[in-house]
């Protein structure tokens, strides 16, 4: 095993020579094998180990092993407790899912914090298969079913080539310590029913059957990287980035042949999985979306527009006079103006004795009316939208300058007539928004 897996770290994870790493350790066979395997070939490194508190005294003695073991070979630990139980019941999750986020989100946090750009996990062949079955008997598309990835931005797993068999004979043969985790023995959990009771079965039905399983991942991530790269030619020909957001062209989406594929491909990627709602999207009413944790997706006439969530910190801002100049939500600046000849969009000229200090800048609320200039009358902010064609985005990132509760201007869009500037007008205020396109 160690010229394979040497030969496997030098063609595959040539980074490891260069650049610090963690190891994460629970103290079992294959996180001390991988710990061992490193020590083989003097990488230096550091171990994180995670104490869920879920096992008692069990635990502890994990903990106390892997302290005395990092002692005695000088190696730097740095050691994560978490209180899972309690988290999982405030997160409504799983123990298993909860430990699995504080795990990460702790690696994470330690990279960072010490400047170490990976942390290596002691995955397998055999944990690769049981998450294949995992998924299998879930219901999946082709990201299920390409096993556990071997890169996943900072996590590297550079013991997936080799099976546990493979693992424990190397244990044996260097005589390696471990700690054997007492649940591993339990069959109430879905892993440890596929890793004692279907798993043996494959084998019995083929001994080579995990040679075969990983050329059969080695196929199909193979096929995943032709469908990935066929779905990003045809999101070139379907979208268009504007201001707002990504535009997907529908009717151009529609006449793929099998659109459902492309925009699980494109999506995914923004943490989306209501699959369902995002097709049903393409034929829903307008103002129709579907959210991930972080993105927003919606319906828009002839469009499905993908924009970022925003949130603003605040509901409102101030302007106490004409000397100040606001740079948050929006740079605003006042000033007396004589030449009117400066007319764009993101200025306006407005009587300054019309206008009534504090000014407020905030975003607009149903109710709001104005008078639009050149036109007779008020009208409603949201006709207003409507009329214009605003997305639901649009509106959402639209300002409003207001004075003594009446608006002065919709910001960049429209002023108001009330204010305008006549023939008794004596004293000028330009008012400039300063956007990307004009700051």
């Amino acid at each position: 095993m160690l010229k394979k897996f040497q030969n496997h770290i030098v063609s595959n994870f040539p980074q490891l020579a260069k650049y610090p790493f963690f190891i994460a350790v629970s103290g079992g066979i294959d996180s001390m094998v991988l710990v061992h395997l490193f020590q083989h070939f003097k990488y230096k490194f550091g171990i994180l180990h995670c104490n869920f508190k879920l096992r008692g005294e069990e635990s502890e003695a994990d903990m106390q092993f892997i302290h005395a073991y990092c002692e005695e070979n000088n190696l730097n630990l740095k050691i994560g407790f978490f209180e899972t139980s309690e988290i999982a019941s405030e997160l409504k999750k799983s123990i298993q899912e909860t430990a699995r986020l504080l795990r990460y989100n702790w690696f994470y946090e330690q990279m960072e914090e010490n400047n170490v750009p990976y942390v290596l996990t002691a995955h397998h062949l055999n944990d690769s298969l049981e998450t294949f079955i995992i998924n299998l008997s879930r219901g999946t598309g082709i990201d299920g079913l390409v096993g556990i990835p071997e890169t996943n931005k900072q996590v590297l797993r550079p013991l997936l080539p080799f099976s546990r068999e493979e693992i424990e004979q190397y244990a044996k043969e260097n005589t390696i310590q471990w700690r054997e985790d007492s649940s591993n023995a339990s069959d109430k959990y879905l892993r440890n029913k596929i890793r004692h009771s279907i798993i043996p079965n494959l084998l019995d039905l083929n001994p080579e059957f995990l040679q075969s399983f990983q050329k059969t991942l080695q196929f199909l991530q193979q096929t995943q990287e032709v469908a990935e790269d066929g779905a990003f030619y045809v999101f070139s020909e379907v979208t268009q980035q504007r201001e707002d957001g990504l535009y997907f062209n529908i009717n151009k989406v529609k006449q793929l042949p099998n659109c459902k594929p492309y925009l699980y491909f494109w999506f995914k990627n923004y943490g989306f999985s209501a699959w369902e709602d995002i097709y049903n999207l393409l034929d829903a009413q307008s103002g129709k979306q579907v959210f991930s944790e972080t993105h927003i997706l919606l319906k828009d006439r002839d469009a499905l527009i993908l924009s970022e969530k925003k949130k603003d910190d605040f509901d409102e801002i101030i302007i106490n006079s004409i000397t100040e100049k606001p740079k948050f939500p929006l740079k605003l600046s006042l000033c007396n103006q004589s030449d009117i000849s400066n007319q764009r969009k993101n200025v306006i000229f407005v009587d300054e004795n019309k206008i009534q200090f504090p000014l407020t800048i905030r975003k607009w609320k149903e109710g709001d009316y104005f008078y639009p200039a050149g036109m007779q009358g008020k009208k409603k902010v949201s006709k207003y939208f409507k009329d214009e064609k605003f997305t639901i985005f649009q509106k959402q990132e639209t300002w409003i300058l207001e004075s003594n509760n009446q608006i002065v201007w919709i910001i960049g869009h429209r002023a108001d007539d009330r204010f305008k500037i006549e023939n008794t007008t004596q004293t000028i205020l330009q008012i400039t928004y300063n956007n990307e396109e004009n700051s």
